[in-house]
């Protein structure tokens, strides 16, 4: 019976569309026998030099020149080379074959590997590294998506751009406004505010209604413990005041909740790690291990919050400025949030100048201005006293990649803090907002007056 390894061989020298495809795929190590590796060696070295197939006549010569090999493993090549005939095989059940090969290989590579690394035999590695060489093990898959063909690919690109996107709506209509329709997948949102200002009340009530849409939602908090942050859910979805939730008897406390998961479909799991000493290296470990005990797979990320988080690459402690180390966590954050296909809401806190400004900036943003430029959604909470009289919170757009920017760049929204809510305001409130953004209505003759040079002097 022929080895698979054999017939991959053989097609790589015969069949240019599949050594095309699989090539890029296949590793040497993948080749359990040495005399099979050689002779791929030889016609990926040909391939990468030449960028054309090598015949028989070819690897023969190729491999007189290879001075390294044993005598045994020279003549043993030598008549792989010879038996590498042209042989008729089904395309696509070749390369389901292959892939299936170099899937199994590379398992079965990541299993001894992780043995020797657990043994303590690897002097590079230690026990950290095992999950992740298990998982690009398991992820081993031919992707011919090499990038986006703009003249051929035109197609695509329409269907795209009348593709309706699957996102997760708010249940303010201003915020649905300023992202068109709610979070798409993918994607880092930051809201930015000073400390009590509601940031991580913010947070909760996003949380709240996107687990009453019926979704899963995961929420890491740092910053409270995991009972505090029920606790502001529990004000938020049983409409009862936080100082009132326990003094509630357990029999209606029950009922409420029961209420709450019947109308429901979705879960809200909240883990708690300790101050700065979680990154997203373990958020992923998590996500991981919910996916395995719970069968659980988040539609939404909340993180509280970003600043208090640590960074996989860099030490805390170590010779980096804040600039760098926060733009490092951002940018780790988004990868996860691009490698779970999800969003992920979190918070940043103010300068010092900024909590006292009732015109917060992107210049406010404490610690690294690289945050903002990592993000793909960024607003400000802003409370002023006058403001808290009206119960209201006014919300700034500091970076929008969804929309337009200068439309609602300003805009209040209700703010209940004893119940851990915020709410749609009568649009009254928003008429006198300064920069709300608001298209105005010109005449022909207004407009052209607006354009004349009129008063200048040349």
């Amino acid at each position: 019976m022929e080895k698979i390894e054999f017939l991959i061989l053989k097609c790589l020298i015969n069949n240019e569309d599949y050594s095309r495809k699989v090539l890029p795929f296949i590793k040497s190590e993948y080749f359990e026998d040495n005399s099979e590796k050689t002779v791929f060696l030889e016609i990926q070295s040909f391939m990468e030099q030449y960028n054309q197939l090598p015949t028989k006549e070819v690897l023969h010569i190729e491999l007189d020149k290879n001075t390294n090999l044993t005598d045994e493993t020279f003549k043993q090549s030598r008549e792989i080379i010879q038996g590498l005939d042209n042989v008729e095989v089904e395309y696509q059940w070749l390369v389901d074959s292959t892939e299936k090969w170099c899937r199994d290989r590379a398992i079965y590579l990541a299993l001894m590997d992780s043995i020797q690394i657990a043994d303590g035999q690897d002097e590079k590695k230690n026990r950290d590294a095992i999950p992740s060489i298990l998982s690009d093990a398991l992820a081993v898959s031919f992707d011919n998506n090499i990038g986006h063909d703009y003249l051929f690919n035109y197609e695509e690109r329409y269907e795209y751009y009348h593709r309706k996107e699957e996102k997760i709506p708010f249940d303010i209509e201003y915020f649905n406004k300023i992202t068109k329709g709610g979070l798409p997948p993918k994607t880092l949102n930051i809201a930015l505010a000073g400390t009590g200002v509601g940031k991580s009340l913010f947070m909760c009530h996003v949380a709240s209604s996107v687990l009453l849409q019926g979704r899963n939602v995961l929420y890491i908090t740092m910053e409270m413990a995991e009972e505090k942050i029920a606790e502001r859910i529990d004000a938020n979805l049983l409409n009862v005041p936080i100082q009132e939730i326990t003094d509630l008897p357990k029999v209606m406390f029950e009922s409420k909740v029961t209420g709450i998961a019947k109308k429901t479909q979705g879960s809200l799991i909240i883990k708690e790690y300790p101050t700065a000493s979680a990154h997203s290296g373990h958020f992923k470990a998590l996500l991981n291990e919910l996916a395995l005990k719970k069968s659980f797979r988040p539609d939404i990320i909340f993180i509280d919050y970003l600043n208090i988080c640590a960074s996989s690459r860099y030490r805390a402690n170590g010779n980096v400025n804040s600039y760098s180390y926060i733009k490092s966590i951002a940018e780790e954050l988004r990868g996860l949030a691009v490698e779970a296909n999800v969003p992920i809401v979190s918070a940043t806190q103010t300068t010092r100048s900024g909590y006292a400004s009732s015109d917060v900036d992107l210049t406010d943003t404490s610690e690294s201005f690289g945050l903002p430029a990592t993000a793909d959604l960024m607003f400000a909470l802003i409370s002023t006293d006058e403001l808290q009289e009206l119960g209201q919170i006014m919300v700034k757009q500091l970076k929008n990649r969804y929309n337009d920017i200068a439309m609602n760049r300003r805009f209040v929204v209700g703010i209940d803090r004893s119940k851990m809510r915020l709410y749609d305001c009568e649009q009254t409130a928003q008429d006198d907002i300064l920069d709300s953004g608001k298209e105005e209505e010109y005449t022909y003759e207004e407009a052209k007056s607006k354009k004349s040079f009129e008063g200048f002097k040349f």
